[in-house]
């Protein structure tokens, strides 16, 4: 068990003792680690604050050699020493829950710099794409002014580049894929669009005759790098010099801790996993009992239970959206969402803040088929996109298969898990939390747990006229959910094979080919971030259950949704530590 699972045992353990806390405490904390902190933190992490919205160090592309990783782990040293000085026992209850969470999060890392390594094996670290496309695209001043400070971040891509060549040792053939894909997407964010943006621009003529100096060296560094990995690869598939993508169950635990924050272990939620998988398997089965004679009104149900409920899925599938109109579905869904949270008194939404439907960009692609791009808090009325992806590379059969994986009922579930009342919903709400450090870093099972406990609040709310066939698809979407978890503790500690996770996939959670070849790739590029969806929304749920038991007639859905989102993206058990029954009571 690592030590920074202590900070759970001391929010549970003083959460309702607000005496030891005084207001002298309370304000040397803010006074520390307050603007002035996040201020600081953003200067060494000035991607991170143009994720944010924090744009005073927009200009800084930190070249990611040895130099500055020796200078950020003095720098995390330094902060976790400043924060070992503050007696968390003394702070309020707000307060504590951000001193924890800093903690966590500076410790994370430290260990990623000195024990993870992530930097020295997966060249997709390596990506300047993001931060020029928000500035690019974010209105937060004058496009001039937006243009001058890419400029500025445009002179240090070489050097970028050169110190992400120099750090990578033995890399991962999978990470070193991906990279080449995703690196091509950064150069459709310096290519055409810029080129007409700069011509259209009010900068002056030398500006732009700078500009291009600076544009031609950076989009080179960028093909010299495709160039360079291409290279690697091909010698990596020759002379079986590639790291193993799996982690280990050392590392895993130690990354689940920090990840997750939840105070058990991976190989319990794994476990835990593995008996839900079989609930939701005996349920499916009542589900097609009920629906056979409807589909299959000639022919016998087959005696196994999986076979039975596979069949009954594959005949669900066949109605979907076309291929043409798959990004115009969701873009209808999404307001028809809104109604329905709004008329049933679910949660308060921001009409100030529409939600954008748009294809995923290129350099994003390769990772996920939909996910939310929200405005951090510092720019809270920036757009929030919606980006799905489009099915323009795949052929006639990848695309069918993708159309019957989100098929009618299944594609409502998506929408809600990603936008209404899911992620989109979560983030605004985020963004209002008065605690920027709650919201800023943000737990990432809190926020995947919250978009999965969406869809069961919906359709417990009536969303789909409690339809038995959205049910049993929504029973298919939390089997992903929970196959999730089992095939990356598989992959990364049991060293299961692509065979085994495909088995399970296709087999056992009913998705479809594309589906489970998608899967099998992003558990092969990432670790642990797959649990976070069933490690938060079990949380959630079992958190919410125990206060409708308490509370009995007395408990208020809309109050208990509003009061646990108000603390930003917080570690469910941070929040618990913080609210009380009467917060979900009815006035």
């Amino acid at each position: 068990m690592l030590k920074t699972w202590g900070w759970l045992l001391l929010l549970a353990a003083s959460s309702f003792t607000a005496t030891a806390a005084d207001g002298a405490a309370d304000a040397a904390f803010a006074r520390q680690f307050g603007d002035q902190f996040l201020d600081g933190y953003w200067r060494e992490n000035p991607e991170s604050g143009i994720a944010n919205g924090y744009y005073r160090h927009a200009d800084r592309l930190l070249v990611p050699d040895a130099g500055y990783r020796a200078h950020y782990r003095r720098y995390l040293e330094q902060t976790l020493a400043r924060l070992a000085a503050i007696d968390p026992k003394q702070l309020s209850e707000g307060p504590r829950a951000d001193w924890a969470i800093l903690k966590n999060r500076l410790e994370s890392e430290r260990w990623g710099l000195s024990r993870f390594k992530q930097w020295q094996w997966d060249p997709s670290l390596y990506n300047v794409a993001e931060p020029f496309a928000l500035l690019l695209n974010t209105p937060y001043a004058p496009e001039p002014q937006r243009l001058r400070t890419v400029m500025r971040r445009l002179g240090r891509v070489p050097a970028y580049y050169a110190a992400a060549r120099a750090a990578i040792s033995r890399p991962t053939r999978e990470h070193t894929q991906l990279a080449i894909q995703q690196s091509a997407g950064v150069l459709e964010v310096l290519g055409r669009g810029l080129e007409v943006q700069l011509a259209g621009s009010g900068l002056s003529a030398a500006e732009r005759t700078e500009f291009w100096a600076r544009l031609r060296p950076a989009r080179a560094a960028v093909q010299s790098y495709i160039d360079w990995l291409k290279a690697l690869d091909a010698q990596l598939a020759l002379d079986s010099s590639a790291r193993d993508f799996r982690i280990g169950e050392a590392l895993y635990e130690q990354k689940f801790a920090y990840d997750i924050q939840s105070g058990s272990s991976g190989k319990q939620l794994y476990e835990r996993a593995l008996v839900e998988k079989e609930r939701l398997h005996a349920r499916m089965a009542v589900l097609a009992d009920q629906l056979w004679p409807n589909y299959f009104p000639d022919r016998a149900p087959p005696a196994d239970r999986v076979a039975r409920i596979g069949s009954l899925i594959a005949r669900l599938a066949e109605r979907h959206s076309s291929r043409e109109g798959f990004v115009d579905e969701v873009k209808r869904q999404i307001p028809q969402l809104e109604a329905w949270v709004r008329e049933h008194d679910l949660l308060s939404l921001d009409a100030s803040r529409p939600l954008q439907v748009r294809e995923t960009p290129a350099y994003q692609r390769g990772l996920s088929i939909a996910s939310v791009n929200a405005p951090g808090p510092y720019d809270p009325t920036a757009n929030t996109y919606y980006n799905v992806a489009p099915l323009d590379d795949y052929t006639p059969e990848q695309a069918e298969s993708f159309l019957r994986e989100y098929n009618h009922w299944q594609l409502q579930v998506l929408n809600i898990h990603e936008a209404v009342p899911g992620h989109y919903v979560q983030l605004l709400h985020a963004n209002k939390s008065p605690s920027r450090i709650k919201t800023l870093f943000g737990n990432g099972a809190m926020v995947e747990g919250w978009a999965v406990y969406a869809e069961k609040m919906m359709l417990e709310s009536g969303w789909g006229g409690r339809e038995p066939e959205l049910e049993l698809l929504h029973g298919k979407w939390l089997l992903r959910v929970v196959s999730n978890t089992i095939i990356d503790y598989g992959i990364q500690v049991l060293g299961w094979s692509e065979q085994q996770v495909l088995d399970l996939i296709r087999n056992e959670a009913f998705q479809s080919e594309t589906e489970a070849r998608g899967k099998w790739r992003r558990a092969t590029l990432s670790q642990v971030q797959l649990t976070s969806y069933f490690a938060g929304y079990s949380a959630i749920y079992d958190y919410r259950e125990r206060l409708k038991a308490e509370l009995g007639p007395r408990f208020d859905l809309k109050r208990f949704h509003e009061r646990f989102l108000s603390f930003g993206s917080a570690p469910v058990a941070v929040i618990e530590s913080l609210m009380r029954p009467q917060d979900a009571a009815k006035p």
